[in-house]
């Protein structure tokens, strides 16, 4: 009888543990417990995810050993990839050492800068001794023979290597999700680059260009058949989702005026990079190396006044600004320098929008402020000068030489000024009440909710040339630096081409605790005292307790 309840016993015990491990097999769940739910997916990635019905292969580039603050951003790309591979089976990664069995590091690094990777140079503080190495902060995702880069260290000017890997973990699931959403689905929206008008040459917009072809459909569009057939070229501009006007120079006609506006009424999304002054960085290469900057008339002061804004023919001089690189010497001799210059403001973010969410500073060239005037659209500065800034008139002789004058600080007060403005809503018409230039089928007064975003700067989108061939925007060939203007642009035609809800994802917080170095490594010798001593001297005491406790226990039975 004894032995049938052990036997019942033990039966129990394995119908109860293959019971629970069917219902583990049939219900999953994972407990986010983190205070900022870091890793709790949003809805539009969960939704994304869903639709991966082919194996997605993550090559993550940062195994090995590195600096803590690093390792913090190693751990956090694994355990968000677990989550991403937990939605869907699907999702695989492996994590690679680029350095892997003695590798030559400079040779890898020049790899990686060839397939548009750039590696990154991080301090190590090691017994309070400082020291250089390479990391590789790159991820690929792969599905059949289309790739995808993923970056995944954010890198702001000045930020410590605290600050560059929180921002960067704050990114992460925009970063993967992003990636996926471009390889599994086709592109559908359809982008017009408009010429015609002066704008930049294509070899100047060629890398952003490559970019968003990753996106969306790309064709040029002129409005050269405004003054032949309007009604036909504004049928054929509202074919496309979104116009992009980079750095016109030629003053719009009424009818072209008016195509533009009808495009706007009918849900059209633009994104304008334009100038109210004509002024070139290149001009002042010459013998005297000045130039005057002089106000520029496109036509558009009545377009953009009705939207309810007002670039301004002025200049901005910011205190916080890039600096230009002038060449010295002659032949093999020849130095590039970089002296204080400021007409090129370095723009800050007055807000956390999720276009410029966590950005690097965008770089301007010679920018226009932007007023902001009342009507029904919500307006959103998403970049303005510093506060040590101040307005400069038109006409106006600028010269090289002031690269070797000190600032007055004393006239830096004209504070923050408006360089990049959104506008949301339902627009009015700029022909509103107005007589119209020529007469077309289903004229709006108001629009449908559309967006417009305008940068008084046509330079934000310029790429520079080496020996014409487009570098990457935003990267200063002479000192290495790379700004945000690539990601800003992208960001914002993102944003508004965005119908799944993807850039909402750029506005996740997320907070990390960091051991301070500098009391690391002076209280290191102490902590290592207290790790290993005090573990020690506690079992002392427990032997001891111990043997006094076995004396005094065999001493009273005899």
């Amino acid at each position: 009888m004894k032995q049938f309840s052990k036997y019942k016993s033990v039966v129990l015990f394995i119908v109860i543990l293959v019971a629970v491990n069917f219902a583990a097999s049939q219900y999953f769940e994972r407990l986010d417990l983190t205070q900022d739910k870091r890793y709790t997916l949003s809805k539009a990635s969960e939704e994304i995810i869903e639709d991966i019905e082919e194996p997605i292969i993550i090559d993550v580039f940062l195994k090995g050993d590195f600096p803590s603050e690093f390792k913090r951003l190693q751990n956090e790309t694994r355990q968000i990839l677990e989550e991403y591979a937990a939605k869907n089976s699907n999702i695989v990664f492996n994590f690679i050492d680029p350095l892997a069995e003695g590798a030559n590091a400079q040779q890898v690094a020049q790899q990686f800068y060839q397939m548009g990777m750039s590696p990154a140079r991080v301090n190590v503080m090691e017994n309070g001794q400082n020291s250089e190495t390479i990391i590789f902060p790159w991820a690929m995702a792969n599905l059949g023979q289309k790739s995808v880069k993923i970056g995944l260290l954010k890198n702001q000017l000045g930020s410590s290597d605290e600050d560059r890997v929180t921002n960067s973990v704050q990114q992460l699931e925009y970063a993967f999700t992003d990636a996926i959403s471009k390889l599994i689905y086709p592109r559908k929206k359809k982008i017009a680059v408009m010429r015609g008008n002066g704008e930049l040459p294509n070899p100047n917009i060629a890398d952003f260009v490559k970019t968003l072809q990753q996106y969306y459909f790309m064709a040029p569009f002129t409005l050269d058949s405004a003054a032949v057939d309007p009604q036909k070229t504004l049928q054929e501009l509202k074919e496309y989702d979104l116009i992009i006007e980079a750095k016109p120079t030629e003053a719009y006609t009424e009818n072209e005026k008016y195509i533009l506006d009808q495009y706007t009424m009918n849900g059209g999304k633009s994104l304008w990079l334009i100038e109210s002054v004509a002024m070139e960085k290149d001009s002042l290469l010459n013998p005297s190396g000045t130039a005057f900057a002089l106000p520029q008339d496109l036509n558009l002061g009545d377009f953009f006044f009705s939207y309810g804004i007002r670039i301004n023919p002025s200049l901005v001089n910011d205190m916080y600004s890039a600096p230009i690189i002038l060449a010295t010497g002659n032949g093999n001799d020849t130095r590039f320098n970089p002296y204080p210059w400021f007409y090129s403001p370095l723009t800050s973010s007055p807000n956390d929008h999720p276009i410029i969410n966590n950005i690097e500073a965008v770089k301007f060239d010679f920018a226009n402020p932007i007023d902001t005037l009342k009507n029904s659209l919500q307006k959103t500065v998403l970049l303005s000068s510093s506060p040590r800034s101040k307005i400069e008139g038109t006409p106006r002789e600028i010269s090289l030489d002031i690269v070797g004058e000190e600032p007055d600080i004393a006239s830096y007060t004209n504070g923050e000024q408006a360089l990049a403005v959104l506008l949301e809503g339902e627009f009015t018409s700029v022909y509103n009440n107005r007589l119209k230039p020529f007469e077309i089928q289903d004229n709006l007064n108001k629009s449908k909710p559309t967006e417009m975003l305008v940068i008084s700067d046509g330079d934000v989108i310029k790429n520079d040339l080496q020996q014409g061939a487009p570098l990457e925007l935003g990267f200063q060939k002479y000192t290495g630096t790379t700004y945000g203007n690539k990601e800003f642009l992208l960001n914002a035609v993102n944003y508004m081409l965005d119908d799944r809800g993807l850039m909402d994802i750029r506005t996740k917080k997320v907070t990390i605790a960091f051991l301070d170095p500098q009391k690391t490594a002076a209280e290191r010798t102490t902590w290592q005292l207290i790790n290993i001593a005090l573990p020690l001297f506690i079992l002392g005491i427990f032997a001891l307790l111990y043997n006094w406790s076995r004396r005094r226990k065999y001493t009273r039975k005899k």
